[in-house]
């Protein structure tokens, strides 16, 4: 074991609670800090799915031209909230520049390494504690209107294939044999097996921080201002609790982690992609496994407590409030496809994706500060935090992790 270290982790959801988790378990001495309750934002609204086959990123060759097919159209999967727009611009060209085949490879070989094993990650988190019981193996399915629609994804399948992932394709009836809730508007599934999903994110989340604490760790609700640094290297976090003093931190604060950034002097291309969800109480009929409606672009998850569906794209900033449109569209594909479902209630939610250029997230030491970064995970957050948690730990530790680290580099902005 490493010397022990006094470590600050900033942020409260998965990579954060991963992180503190994998950090106390090699030794050191470890305190969680946010500002809100674990699991408050994107790691509590998420869909739900450990997307072991979600590698290949929303700027690939055509971007351009569907972002603008999108745009035009008011019932598309994209939204834009154009007072943000020329704040979003700068983001936008450099995400739209590399939108072609060799950098869309490049991500992709960047992505698989930090999702490939998600499954098993959760589980090596939560082997023999309270929370592993919100971890469960799935299949998962794209659900297609027709048979047409799946092939017009030719180019992202290619890529999934190469990686591994082949669907076993369905069609006609069949669809409807192997999932009876979806109506007659989906007539083709393509089905990936040996995935997995959580039962209820925020229910996890907050067990994982009970997790942490019974192994001897630290959970403070506070807001983190300021880091100080002293010859380069941070010494203490200034709070609103008071200054508090450390020998590493690290940075898993997801959108919220770029002002920080900023006090080390980075100015970090990190833009929110908002998401959101419809959460369905009391439903009459539930998938057999977790699927996306592959026309809206949202994803849905039997949960322990409901019917989660979750997604689209909203690009618009942090500061302003839901959006009608993005919510509709949701409301609109879950009643085309599940036509026979009805509910006792429904919640909705919007949060924030922490998004970069290039589709990779920001992991490792910032220079030689002492903090790390663990966020920008875009639409992989709950996937890859517990592999991201495990790299720091390592990187902190004193080991060197089996991956190349050089895709997520801190520093390559």
């Amino acid at each position: 074991m490493s010397t022990p270290q006094k470590i600050i982790v900033i942020g409260a959801g998965i990579c954060g609670l991963s992180s503190a988790i994998w950090l106390r378990r090699a030794g050191h001495e470890v305190t969680l800090v946010d500002k809100d309750a674990p699991g408050a934002g994107a790691s509590f609204g998420n869909a739900g799915l450990l997307a072991q086959w979600a590698i290949v990123p929303v700027n690939t060759p055509g971007l351009i031209s569907t972002g603008l097919k999108y745009i035009l159209n008011p019932r598309s999967p994209l939204f834009v909230q154009w007072s943000y727009f020329p704040r979003l611009l700068p983001w936008l060209m450099k995400f739209a520049a590399n939108a072609n085949d060799s950098d869309t490879r490049r991500m992709v070989a960047g992505i698989v390494p930090i999702v490939g094993d998600s499954l098993d990650q959760h589980i090596a988190l939560t082997r023999g504690t309270r929370a592993a019981k919100w971890v469960t193996a799935s299949d998962f399915s794209y659900a297609y209107e027709t048979r047409r629609a799946f092939d017009a994804d030719a180019y992202s399948w290619a890529l999934k294939r190469e990686a591994g992932y082949v669907p076993e394709v369905l069609t006609g009836g069949a669809v409807q044999e192997a999932e009876p809730i979806l109506g007659p508007a989906i007539k083709c599934l393509a089905t990936l097996k040996s995935h997995g999903h959580i039962l209820n994110p925020g229910a996890y989340m907050a067990d994982l921080a009970l997790v942490l604490q019974e192994e001897g760790g630290t959970y403070q609700q506070a807001e983190v201002q300021d880091i100080t640094l002293e010859n380069g290297r941070i010494t203490a976090l200034e709070t609103s609790r008071g200054a508090m003093p450390c020998d590493h931190a690290v940075l898993a604060a997801g959108i919220w982690s770029k002002p920080l950034m900023q006090k080390l002097g980075l100015k970090v291309p990190l833009e929110a992609e908002r998401g959101y969800h419809l959460h369905f109480t009391g439903p009459s009929q539930m998938p057999n496994n977790p699927m996306m409606i592959a026309s809206g672009k949202f994803a849905v998850n039997p949960m322990a407590h409901g019917l989660r569906c979750a997604g689209t794209v909203e690009l618009g900033g942090i500061t302003a409030g839901p959006s009608r449109a993005p919510l509709d569209l949701i409301r609109r594909g879950v009643a085309r496809a599940f036509p026979e479902m009805r509910h006792e209630g429904v919640e909705e939610w919007m949060g924030f994706r922490p998004s970069t250029p290039d589709s990779l997230p920001l992991i490792g030491e910032i220079g030689k500060t002492g903090v790390h970064a663990a966020f920008g995970h875009q639409h992989v957050g709950l996937t890859a935090g517990p592999k991201t948690g495990r790299i720091v730990a390592d990187l902190i530790s004193g080991k060197r992790p089996n991956i190349d680290l050089a895709p997520y580099s801190a520093n390559r902005f």
